[in-house]
């Protein structure tokens, strides 16, 4: 099945960058690629992209350095990390400035277009999603006005319920299926994988979730004990900036210092 989508390639190897290239528009994308960091961020001004690949070892700009511009200029944009130096420090670096995910080398051409077709395909559905929540927002505000202003938004229940579909704690709700999460009437924009996070903590809830015990309930990865720290740091991170008024001073999502994290009703 084709996939499509404008994607760049940044990496210094000629030949990955040939056959990256290949692989892609035989898949059905259009593949645009770049040998070093300088090249790359003049694609970048000058054209859209859905996705981009991106090798750490650059000759002329580290390419974390790349990412850290990527974001403040796009900061939606998804990027994969492109490694042959798999350290789980490089991995964890570039997760902390976003990175969508990393793979290395040599990688298999299966899973990067895989990789491509569900990163494309959320795409195309978070942004239908967003489209089909505006609707829904002027729906729900044309009918309380029409009602009562506080008809189109009765407040959720202030207990921890789950059916086989829906999990609710405190005025969140977790809906399981489409992985979609909704505070206070409010959607909020969470990663899928920073999603499960957050399912397993509202299922333990209140009780404190261990570092490893989140990464395997979440990712069904057996963790090293740093490594389950650092990982889970990354996701409470991205969850508090969806979730917490104040990440600084969280509320929901608490740190119980060397053991794991706690979610907490309001």
């Amino acid at each position: 099945m084709e996939i499509s989508g404008s994607i760049l390639i940044i990496d210094d190897e000629a030949s990955l960058r040939s056959t990256l290239t290949r692989i892609l528009q035989n898949a059905g994308c259009k593949a645009t690629s770049a040998a070093d960091g300088s090249e790359a961020l003049k694609l970048l001004a000058a054209n859209i992209f859905d996705l981009v690949f991106l090798d750490l070892r650059l000759p002329d700009i580290h390419g974390l350095d790349i990412l850290k511009t990527i974001r403040k200029i796009f900061p939606k944009l998804p990027v994969i990390v492109l490694t042959a130096h798999g350290t789980m420090n490089s991995a964890v670096e570039a997760m902390h400035l976003e990175a969508t995910d990393y793979l290395l080398k040599p990688i298999d051409p299966e899973v990067l277009v895989s990789r491509t077709k569900l990163i494309l395909q959320s795409q195309r559905t978070e942004r239908r999603r967003q489209e089909i929540q505006e609707q829904i927002s002027q729906l729900q505000a044309e009918l309380a006005d029409l009602d009562h202003p506080s008809a189109a938004y009765p407040h959720l229940p202030q207990s921890t319920s789950s059916d086989s579909r829906h999990l609710r704690i405190g005025p969140l709700t977790l809906d399981l299926q489409t992985k979609r999460a909704v505070l206070n009437d409010q959607a909020l924009n969470i990663p899928p994988t920073s999603f499960d996070y957050l399912v397993v903590l509202a299922r333990h809830a209140p009780d404190v979730v261990r570092f490893q015990t989140l990464v395997v309930e979440a990712q069904g990865y057996h963790a090293e004990f740093s490594e389950a720290r650092e990982l889970s740091k990354w996701h409470i991170y991205v969850l508090r900036r969806a979730i917490e008024s104040d990440p600084k001073k969280p509320r929901y999502l608490l740190n119980v210092r060397g053991v794991g994290y706690q979610m907490v009703k309001d």
